[in-house]
């Protein structure tokens, strides 16, 4: 196959695509997007990068995942939601917990369906969670350098700044206040998403949300986040459908990198199905959407509330309507490493939270 001019009529097998240059392959990425074909644009350069990684190619691939959502926008949904699963954890007192092994669309969704959450026990294997903590280190001193003034060429691939297309918008207000609390958005720093994306990939990821949502799902530029959480960070309990929106279908996957829980800070829980947003801002809630403690209590009686102790590579799956708080208490000591990310199926996703294909 030649060098692209127009998009290829199929993706090129492994030696043409060694043999173009990062122009052509970013040409041939930019023709697919032009042509409705973002989803093969989003592969052409994942597959680029696996064999020969390229800071340019990662920062490229962030924003055609994100014009590639306009591919996936319209495709149908399911006919209901939430499925109908049967209740694959019946007898289970708390959160339902599988190995990595065991992870799939129906164990999600009779964890999340029927009891609020499911966790997963070792989803990231060692080697895997020790390189993206390592990343998540470079790309904070990526976006500290860049804040101070560093020039982008200096900090790219570690950080960037993605800018969505003209119909989306991020503000300076926003990515502070996800500084402020311990944390980046996984758009801004190229090569941690590469990395990170890649991560899921490798344990069935993508397969396993698109047959619990029904469709391909889309990541949140706004709430996917790496996480270096500090022990004095603020809480308060909250469903993030209170914010979110109404009508979405969404999933997100916390994912601990670091010990947490018990020296760290872990997550509070409710655990057990709601099917709407609770009461907000009243009872001492600190803001008009999250939750005060007398109403977390009613709700979560008689059970109460859980705080699991996990392991690096750990997840928690839950969906907008599972409520939580990051888990704080005195005479803790250690920051904790993590990841969050929402995915939501394209159908019905959210206009503000600025969409990129997973």
């Amino acid at each position: 196959m030649a060098s692209p001019t127009a998009p290829p009529s199929e993706l090129p097998d492994a030696a043409t695509l060694d043999s173009w240059t990062v122009e052509e392959v970013l040409a041939a990425a930019d023709a697919l997007v032009v042509a409705g074909r973002g989803p093969e644009a989003v592969a052409l350069l994942t597959e680029r990068n696996r064999r020969r990684p390229d800071g340019t190619v990662e920062r490229r691939l962030v924003g055609v995942r994100h014009a590639a959502f306009a591919a996936v926008a319209d495709q149908p949904g399911r006919a209901t939601w939430p499925p109908e699963v049967p209740d694959l954890f019946a007898g289970v007192h708390g959160l339902p917990e599988v190995p990595a092994a065991e992870l799939s669309a129906d164990t999600v969704a009779a964890g999340i369906v029927h009891h609020g959450a499911l966790l997963v026990r070792g989803l990231l294997a060692p080697p895997v969670v020790d390189s993206l903590i390592a990343d998540i280190d470079r790309a904070f001193e990526a976006m500290e350098a860049r804040i101070s003034g560093v020039p982008l060429e200096q900090t790219i691939p570690w950080f960037a700044g993605f800018k969505p297309g003209p119909d989306y918008e991020l503000t300076i207000v926003e990515r502070s206040w996800v500084r402020a609390a311990g944390g980046m958005w996984a758009v801004d720093s190229p090569r941690a998403l590469f990395h990170l994306l890649e991560a899921f990939e490798q344990v069935g990821l993508r397969e396993v949300l698109t047959g619990y949502l029904g469709e391909r799902p889309a990541l949140s530029v706004k709430k996917c986040t790496l996480r270096k959480v500090p022990v004095d960070t603020n809480t308060d309990w909250h469903q993030d459908g209170a914010f979110l929106g109404q009508g979405i279908r969404t999933v997100n996957v916390w994912i601990t990198l670091s010990p947490c829980g018990v020296d760290a800070p872990g997550l509070d829980v409710v655990p057990r199905r709601l099917d709407d947003i609770v009461e907000t801002g009243t009872s001492g809630a600190a803001f008009d959407w999250s939750v005060g403690e007398s109403v977390v209590a009613d709700v979560a009686a008689p059970a109460g509330v859980v705080r699991p102790v996990f392991g690096p590579g750990d997840a928690l799956l839950f969906d907008d309507l599972n409520l939580h708080r990051t888990g704080i208490s005195p005479g803790m000591t250690e920051e904790r490493y993590a990841v969050e990310s929402w995915f939501f199926a394209p159908s019905s996703y959210p206009h503000a939270q600025v969409p990129i294909l997973f």
